[in-house]
């Protein structure tokens, strides 16, 4: 999994010059963007993005912060990509109401995406979703968001958005292992924005959610900037996933970094399975001007082959394994 899908209006603009470039996708071309995270999204038995925000409809002018609404061919580029599922409960899922929570859906559905996070109906809500590996292991992904940026829950619908209640995350948690999930997988969003450590709710939750034998692994997002990778009641926690693409103010650098982790599992002689690896992989982005598209950078690699700037790849190494570590370094885990 990777950070947050964050698409600014200067992210698709990038893309649209790309398009201009290459004449690849339609009107827009993300692939150059990520082509240094394509290898290791495809790779993966089952990868997971998180989608920030919802999109626009047909016709619609696409918005950018603070209410957004994203070029809805992102979600058909999404599938092409390699990414199987996607959490899509944040702070902006009502940025374009009910129907913007719903064409999101739809458009994931229709891209071959599974989606958990909002949903289109009662009966969506209470089904769980799970991914089968080619191994026949099969992945069970809850999640659930702190807020709505005000936006008001939809009337009669208030299943309609999971929220962060402990609760909450539990009874899903419990309903997809009694579907028959091997691995559950709780995402969480919330936490301060721009702050590399948990605050006392994230630190809470967390604490609920690994005391759980329905609950394997803990991932977070929405600080927009890396935060600790660690091990809680024995099970791993990334508290915040930065960024995968973003276009925050310049001043904030921090927002311009991210990781992607990767997380591999061994099952026990006496059943279930446990993290037998864990590794993260730092990346960095430039600020879109014209002329200069957004290339994401995987840190480790393109200080390897001598590409990108190094002084900045550099400064985001160091940054990002601060970060990470932020709550004392954790036997075991990885930089990739």
């Amino acid at each position: 999994m990777g950070g947050d899908l964050l698409w600014h209006d200067t992210v698709w603009l990038s893309a649209a010059e790309d398009h201009v470039r290459t004449g690849r996708g339609r009107a827009f071309d993300f692939d150059p963007m990520f082509a240094s995270l394509r290898p290791l999204i495809r790779s993966a038995d089952v990868a997971i993005c998180h989608e920030e925000v919802p999109f626009a409809a047909p016709g619609q002018d696409y918005q950018n912060y603070p209410v957004f609404a994203a070029p809805p061919v992102i979600a058909t580029w999404i599938g092409r990509t390699g990414w199987d599922a996607c959490v899509t409960a944040s702070n902006h899922s009502l940025d374009q109401g009910w129907d913007g929570l719903a064409r999101t859906a739809d458009l994931f559905d229709a891209a071959g995406v599974a989606h958990v996070g909002t949903f289109r109906s009662r009966a969506e809500r209470h089904r769980p979703v799970i991914l089968t590996t080619d191994q026949g292991v099969r992945i069970g992904i809850v999640a659930g968001t702190y807020g709505t940026n005000g936006f008001p829950l939809p009337a009669g619908r208030r299943w309609s958005v999971s929220l962060w209640d402990a609760d909450n995350l539990l009874d899903q948690a419990h309903r997809a292992r009694r579907a028959g999930a091997d691995i559950v997988i709780a995402h969480i969003h919330g936490g301060n924005e721009y702050d590399p450590l948990p605050n006392p709710d994230q630190v809470a939750l967390v604490e609920r959610l690994t005391a759980s034998p329905d609950v394997d692994l803990v991932l977070g997002e929405h600080a927009h900037v890396v935060q600790p990778i660690t091990r809680v009641n024995g099970k791993w926690v990334v508290y915040g996933l930065g960024n995968m693409v973003a276009q925050s103010e310049v001043t904030r650098p921090r927002a311009y970094e991210g990781i992607s982790v990767e997380f591999t599992f061994t099952e026990r002689a006496h059943g279930g399975f446990r993290v037998r690896e864990a590794a993260y992989v730092p990346t960095t982005w430039n600020s879109w001007s014209p002329g200069h598209p957004i290339r994401i950078r995987r840190v480790l690699d393109a200080l390897a082959r001598g590409v990108g700037d190094p002084a900045r790849l550099r400064e985001a190494r160091a940054e990002i394994r601060a970060a990470v570590n932020g709550l004392g370094g954790t036997p075991g885990l990885d930089e990739r």
